[in-house]
């Protein structure tokens, strides 16, 4: 009882700070209106948004409110629910107006992600690894179960390793390109730790740097341009454990890169699990459980994806890192599946 009165004197302590961080934007000349133009608490509890519109005032604002938010998070003091119920109270959100001009910082997205159910990690003290899955075992244990897997056999029937590579991608895509223009909401550039700033400027790297001879990089992007997609797909097709309920989402990831390089730990933002094939190269995945789910699971699985093999992860759930190891060229291919 004395626990439950104190998270809700730290509510109210939180609420009040809101609402004096309103007050001080007022006095900076922040409107109301512009205020209600920062999306996403409303959609809190369904999907995790990935954008908004913000005066660098506004922006400096947003950043004290969830170091509180996250402070009293950290200290179990604060649930997302209670962050989200706050912000809701305080501001009138509208995210139907909204134009994406601004990245959420990762620390915003984690602090507004819905919690996880941590049955997904509970007993799960290493990856599996499996082989001739049938679809049936797959949907029980894997599929949506947020059971992270690797399926070993997954493309011994895709030629995709034959013809991967970086002038293969260079070629299949025209001057015209959406991808190498990235004018289009669903072509993204991963530029990770690069100074790249499109595909196109990965493409215009000099040989040197593209053999792995020079400056080492790892890039990823979304396929949205629909001619590429058919050139890819002469060359994998779905996995064959998926259900056949299943769909692949018409968008293809793609992430290469050379050895000692990755991405950093993170969490995503997308709307179903995913399956990531090894076409060439290896990586290691290094998965954390989210902070609800510290006193429930393992801090910390590692396992090795090898070339012709599949991950299957919720990348929306586990927080995940990669790293090129070995010295091969590392290319991954992958997709949502519902």
């Amino acid at each position: 009882m004395a626990t439950e009165k104190h998270k809700e004197l730290e509510l109210q302590k939180v609420t009040d700070a809101f609402r004096a961080l309103r007050k001080k934007a007022r006095e900076l000349g922040i409107k109301d209106s512009q205020l209600s133009k920062i999306t996403a608490v409303k959609s809190l509890q369904k999907k995790r948004p990935t954008c908004f519109v913000l005066t660098s005032a506004v922006f400096l604002l947003l950043g004290i409110l969830c170091g509180v938010g996250l402070i009293l998070y950290q200290q179990e003091l604060l649930s997302h629910h209670a962050l989200y119920k706050v912000a809701q109270n305080v501001i009138d959100f509208d995210m139907d107006k909204d134009i994406c001009l601004i990245p959420y910082p990762e620390i915003v997205l984690d602090m507004f992600r819905p919690p996880v159910n941590c049955s997904m990690c509970k007993g799960v003290h290493r990856v599996d690894r499996a082989s001739a899955l049938s679809k049936q075992e797959f949907v029980q244990k894997y599929a949506y179960t947020s059971r992270p897997v690797v399926i070993t056999d997954g493309t011994e029937d895709w030629t995709a390793s034959q013809h991967f590579s970086f002038n293969y991608f260079k070629s299949i895509y025209g001057p015209e390109s959406p991808v190498l223009l990235a004018e289009d909401q669903k072509c993204q550039f991963f530029p990770y730790q690069t100074n790249f700033k499109s595909l196109q400027d990965v493409f215009n790297m000099s040989d040197k740097d593209a053999n792995m001879e020079g400056k080492p990089w790892y890039i990823g992007w979304s396929n949205c341009d629909s001619s590429a997609a058919n050139e890819l797909r002469k060359h994998y097709k779905m996995p064959y454990f998926l259900p056949d309920t299943s769909e692949s989402s018409k968008t293809d990831w793609l992430f290469m890169g050379c050895p000692g390089y990755g991405a950093n730990l993170h969490i995503d933002n997308v709307g179903n699990p995913s399956w990531q094939a090894q076409i060439k190269g290896t990586k290691k995945w290094t998965l954390e459980p989210p902070p609800e789910c510290a006193h429930v699971c393992d801090p910390k699985l590692e396992v090795t994806v090898n070339s012709g093999e599949i991950i299957i992860l919720d990348t929306n759930k586990w927080f995940h890192q990669t790293d090129i190891i070995g010295k091969e060229l590392s290319i991954t291919i992958g997709s949502e599946y519902d």
